[in-house]
């Protein structure tokens, strides 16, 4: 489990994290949602002991991750699937990170079952596609059977299949009791995988509620109409004071009446309905609503138009210059936060 409490990342002169409070519980999948530059990579650094909050605590199972003595147990993260030692082989890579945190070596074999890269663990990391690095990356998250296992864009350069094997992974890893923490711009997948959503903008917190409750926080999208009796349909929802528009595929969606009040004035007009059904918000839309005043960076013309794009800018997301992003990738042979905790 992950408490956090007051977060608060400052760089400079940029507030990075202001704040933020949640926590992610054990049994369900939680995903971390936000526009680019909203603090999400600074935030999971900092439960990571990677970077240290200006004010404020974060805690893991009730203790700061730093202080844990089997810290790959306590959570196994996914935040950069490219740091590895691009020389070796997959095997040796999580033998590597095995024995550096007295993990048996028969756990790797295990690992590199689950995901799927027995018939590619000797092969030089190197040469790996970026779908084939997000897997190995998630094996040496998982080598130490963490109780909270955290990840940054999981399926990234997976193919379908490998997309619909994380989330069934992410499913069957909060089944089993664990914290899974997700961070991701897929809303599709996270529409299908996550419970619970922790959603931020400009380091603020806008949400920390389950999937379904933050989708029902945007405006009604109306009903959807089927009938044969089109003329008579338009007649009693304009009676009833609804508003009705017609789609190409022939069916109807009104506005200003509730599925209730079309079904009953329909009964009482005797008019067939094929299809009476109710409109709700994608992920996606509920998410670009309810954000739209944090987006950081707005694009004000075509690709290609002139000026650089958000990633290419000098200052990252959260605010901190490139190059301090390059000093804090860590040796090959350690995991990310093993690294943060030997120092």
């Amino acid at each position: 489990m992950i408490e956090a409490v007051g977060l608060r990342k400052v760089y400079g002169k940029k507030v990075a994290v202001d704040g933020l409070s949640f926590t992610v519980r054990p049994g369900i999948v939680t995903g971390f949602l936000g526009p680019n530059g909203s603090g999400k990579s600074t935030t999971m650094r900092m439960i990571l002991g990677l970077d240290r909050p200006t004010a404020g605590h974060v805690l893991v199972d009730g203790i700061p991750y730093a202080k844990h003595r089997n810290p790959l147990g306590a959570v196994g993260a996914l935040l950069d699937a490219k740091a590895v030692h691009t020389g070796r082989s997959a095997a040796r890579h999580l033998q590597a990170v095995a024995a550096t945190a007295g993990i048996p070596a028969s756990r790797v074999d295990e690992v590199v079952e689950l995901v799927g890269l027995r018939e590619v663990a000797k092969k030089r990391a190197g040469g790996f596609s970026l779908g084939m690095g997000q897997r190995l990356g998630i094996a040496s998250a998982l080598l130490g059977d963490p109780s909270t296992v955290m990840f940054d864009e999981p399926v990234n350069g997976l193919d379908p299949d490998g997309i619909l094997w994380i989330r069934n992974l992410m499913k069957h890893l909060a089944a089993e009791g664990r914290a899974v923490f997700v961070s991701s711009h897929l809303m599709s997948e996270m529409a299908l995988t996550a419970e619970h959503l922790v959603v931020i903008g400009r380091g603020k917190l806008i949400a920390d509620e389950p999937v379904r409750q933050f989708i029902d926080r945007t405006a009604p999208r109306g009903v959807l109409v089927r009938s044969p009796q089109v003329e008579e349909l338009r007649e009693l929802v304009t009676a009833a004071g609804g508003h009705l528009t017609s789609a190409q595929d022939g069916s109807f969606r009104v506005a200003d009446l509730t599925p209730e009040q079309i079904g009953d004035a329909a009964a009482r007009r005797g008019v067939a309905l094929h299809e009476l059904t109710p409109q709700r918000a994608s992920l996606e839309e509920a998410f670009m609503e309810l954000t739209a005043g944090a987006v950081e960076y707005h694009a004000h013309g075509a690709p290609g138009a002139g000026g650089p794009a958000p990633e290419q800018q000098t200052h990252g997301g959260d605010g901190r210059q490139a190059d301090v992003r390059q000093a804090d990738v860590p040796q090959a042979d350690v995991p990310q936060q093993a690294q943060e905790v030997a120092r």
